[in-house]
């Protein structure tokens, strides 16, 4: 990366309002000029920007709502480091496994952190499965011997201890409620959902979090892409919202907010610098699974228990990439249509492989983009007639589906649309490498 050093003649002043930068050369600054601006006083409601007092106003709002989830469990056998590559994607884990220190896992109290925020007035609380996961037992969601849950509400003295009402591992959600019946502290509010759909790339996000333990840490960025079909930490390719908001260890459960105050997606995975010490650092790359995932699952979620949609349900055997995310240019440089959702890797023994659909057979590496793009496979754009432009599409209408049904699957190949029948079955989830 190439760092441009811009210099300023000392005798220069630059004065930056808003909408506007007025320069001043030397010979335009004179002593009268100096002292009448030395006295002048501050007015801090104009040193605030527009976009600045608008961040203000909604973590005044709804931080008060964003808790501190504690995890504790004790006699078990934990790995310090573990729970990094827990949560970055699969896909990237062995390009950041071999930067993590080796460590023995020691008989202790485990202890854990991640962040969730109010979903309703009722008082439960939404964060990751992954952060409560090693306190329940396996497939309920019962707290193991010697283990608890509470969360910390910004402000507030002591933590409450939580019950968790029902989890769904595919999405990587958890929904928990405050123990007893206790109430909610004055000021907390449910942060309004709003649909993901909507997210445009570019636009403000605030990710609001406990990373490293920082309760109430506020973070800004944009949305960086959207749709990205990544393997997630649940057990469902989920097309994630992709932000550059600081996303650190700690932030996984939190919300990101567009500029109104309302849920885009739940901040769930990440892609860390780790430097030759150890040190776990921000790269840019955070993933939120998106919020109208979210608003689907909520009820399934109330109900109660773990909702493990993905074992009894069929699947294709794709992992897949929204066209969206490819540059117009190399779309059309490789002639692939404006919408649709390339395949970039068919798993061995699914009914993809055995329809005969074909992964991706290169990657290209664009300037600007933080990873290869898969090409020369497949592009799927419909399912039984019905066009789909994001894996969530593709999730809902195989979801509905039985094993043995068949599909009618659309496709692109070498610039030629053609159809696939392919006979659905429930097939088990590839190991995570």
């Amino acid at each position: 990366m190439k760092i441009r050093r811009f210099l300023i003649p000392i005798a220069a002043t630059v004065f930056i309002g808003l909408g506007a930068i007025s320069y001043f050369s030397s010979n335009s600054f004179t002593p009268q000029t100096a002292q009448a601006q030395a006295v002048s006083p501050l007015d801090e409601s104009q040193a605030l920007l527009a976009d600045e007092l608008n961040t203000i106003e909604i973590v005044d709002l709804y931080g008060p709502s964003v808790v501190a989830v504690n995890v504790e469990v004790r006699g078990q056998r934990m790995d310090p480091f573990g729970d990094l590559l827990e949560q970055i994607p699969p896909q990237f884990r062995d390009q950041f496994r071999f930067m993590i220190p080796p460590s023995t896992p020691q008989e202790q109290v485990q202890r854990g952190s991640g962040s969730g925020f109010v979903v309703n007035e009722q008082g439960q609380i939404i964060t990751n499965y992954h952060v409560v996961r090693n306190a329940l037992q396996s497939g309920g969601v019962e707290l193991l011997e010697g283990a608890n849950i509470s969360v910390s509400f910004p402000n507030q003295n002591e933590a409450q201890k939580v019950r968790v009402i029902g989890v769904n591992p595919s999405y990587d959600l958890a929904l928990l409620e405050l123990e007893n019946g206790a109430a909610l502290p004055e000021g907390v509010q449910a942060i309004p959902m709003t649909d993901s759909e909507t997210a445009q790339v570019g636009q403000k996000v605030i990710a609001i979090g406990n990373p490293f333990g920082l309760q109430s840490t506020v973070t800004t960025g944009i949305v960086s892409a959207i749709g990205r079909d990544v393997p997630s930490i649940g057990r469902i390719n989920v097309p994630m919202i992709q932000t550059d908001a600081a996303i650190n260890p700690g932030n996984s459960g939190g919300p990101l907010l567009n500029s109104r105050g309302e849920l885009l997606g739940i901040n769930t995975a990440i892609i860390p610098g780790i430097g030759a010490n150890g040190q776990r650092g921000f790269l840019g790359i955070g993933f939120a699974t998106p919020s109208s995932l979210i608003s689907e699952t909520l009820p399934t979620l109330q109900e109660g228990g773990y909702q493990d949609v993905f074992s009894s349900r069929p699947r294709l055997g794709v992992t897949i990439q929204d066209l969206r995310a490819y540059p117009e240019s190399v779309r059309q440089s490789l002639n692939l249509p404006s919408q649709g959702l390339a395949i970039v890797a068919v798993q061995e023994g699914s009914p993809a492989e055995k329809a005969g659909l074909l992964g991706a057979q290169f990657d290209i590496n664009v300037e600007g983009l933080p990873e290869p793009l898969p090409a020369g496979g497949d592009i799927i754009t419909a399912i039984d007639g019905e066009a789909v432009t994001s894996g969530q599409q593709v999730q809902d209408i195989v979801f509905n589906k039985n094993p043995g049904d068949v599909v009618t699957v659309t496709i692109i190949r070498d610039g030629k649309e053609q159809t696939v029948e392919v006979t659905l079955e429930v097939v088990p989830l590839e190991p995570a490498n």
